[in-house]
């Protein structure tokens, strides 16, 4: 999708983080001490989506008095058009802030990108890394497609907010987060067959990141403040693997092709970090991991292990597993080692098996 603006060749590498992270309890009312600290003007975009605005967003207008201008964008979906008005709406603005969930911070993502402007990320809701990751996700007819952009200046975390959210969009946040386990193994699987380099200390971070969140499974509770704080932080220490390794590869790997399959094949049935979590299930089992255990975390978390339980039907899953390959054929896993459908529906039917 060519959305994000070309900004020439570069030879040297950039690493970019947050600044500053703030995540807890009444976080929000940080807002105007962060934007103090972060020094990037005056004039401020605030995108957001017609339900998120009453929940954070007219909050964050009342934070942002004196010496702050800001306008509101809403932004209820993603595409090109919508990016496009974005950067109409922000052209006179110092920087952005992002107030909502997944689709709002990355349209607020992709407009200060390629507007060459920061933007501070305010999550509603924990459902995927996207929140502190520098990689964009645009929906198309056909697909979904990843673009990379930057990370946010900021980001600030309300866990009264996050944890008031539906209870499914942490669980889907968590099966993001566990989809690290095999993502770094079909990372490892690339240098050793393929020759990709692999980020030492990226690859480390981003297992010992869903490590944490299986540890604390038990943990993850509906509308708990203590359980928004675990996942949050676990979806920032994977946003700062991404940004370290340059690209998704800690966080993405064939149980997200999995994923994007299914976007394409059932569109709009369930929610990213869902159907990630389904992936990771049978990537690990063909990884000869413990997929048990992880189908045992998603289980305890609340997430969904079966197509069946987002409205996907078998056959639907057995094509999306033989058509991972077809998406990113740049990024080598183990889904592209070429399975048969035999197996693929035998892995399917794993998943139903006690």
């Amino acid at each position: 999708m060519d959305l994000l603006r070309n900004k020439g060749f570069d030879k040297s590498k950039w690493t970019q983080l947050p600044r500053d992270v703030v995540i807890g309890h009444d976080a929000l009312t940080q807002l105007p001490a962060v934007c103090d600290d972060l020094s990037l003007g005056s004039r401020v975009l605030v995108v957001t989506g017609s339900h998120t605005l009453k929940i954070a967003g007219e909050t964050v207008l009342r934070l942002l008095q004196e010496p702050y201008s800001a306008e509101t964008f809403i932004a209820d979906t993603i595409s090109p058009a919508i990016v496009r008005k974005g950067e109409k709406a922000a052209a006179g603005s110092d920087f952005l802030i992002g107030v909502g969930g997944g689709r709002v911070i990355d349209t607020a993502k992709i407009v200060s990108y390629n507007l060459e402007k920061q933007f501070i990320s305010i999550p509603t809701a924990a459902s995927h890394d996207g929140i502190a990751s520098a990689s964009a996700t645009v929906p198309s007819r056909r697909q979904s497609h990843s673009l990379k952009a930057h990370p946010p200046a900021a980001i600030i975390a309300d866990t009264g907010i996050i944890a008031s959210a539906p209870h499914r969009l942490l669980a889907s946040g968590c099966a993001d987060i566990i989809s690290n386990y095999t993502a770094v193994l079909d990372w490892e699987l690339a240098r050793r067959l393929r020759g990709e380099p692999v980020s030492e200390y990226a690859f480390t971070l981003s297992r010992m990141t869903a490590e944490i969140l299986v540890k604390n499974a038990d943990l993850i509770r509906p509308h708990q403040e203590e359980s928004a704080w675990i996942v949050t932080k676990a979806l920032v220490s994977s946003g700062v693997a991404m940004s370290i390794a340059g690209s998704s590869r800690p966080a993405s790997g064939g149980e997200h092709k999995f994923s994007h399959a299914l976007d394409r094949l059932a569109p709009g049935k369930g929610l990213h970090g869902e159907k990630c979590g389904i992936g990771t299930i049978i990537t690990m089992y063909l990884h000869g991991g413990d997929w048990r255990g992880i189908r045992d975390s998603l289980r305890r978390i609340g997430a969904p292990t079966t197509p069946a339980e987002i409205g996907i039907d078998d056959e639907t899953a057995v094509r999306a597993l033989l058509a991972a390959k077809e998406i990113r054929p740049e990024r080598f896993t183990i889904l592209d080692m070429g399975l048969t459908r035999e197996s693929a529906e035998s892995l399917i039917t794993m998943l139903y098996k006690e």
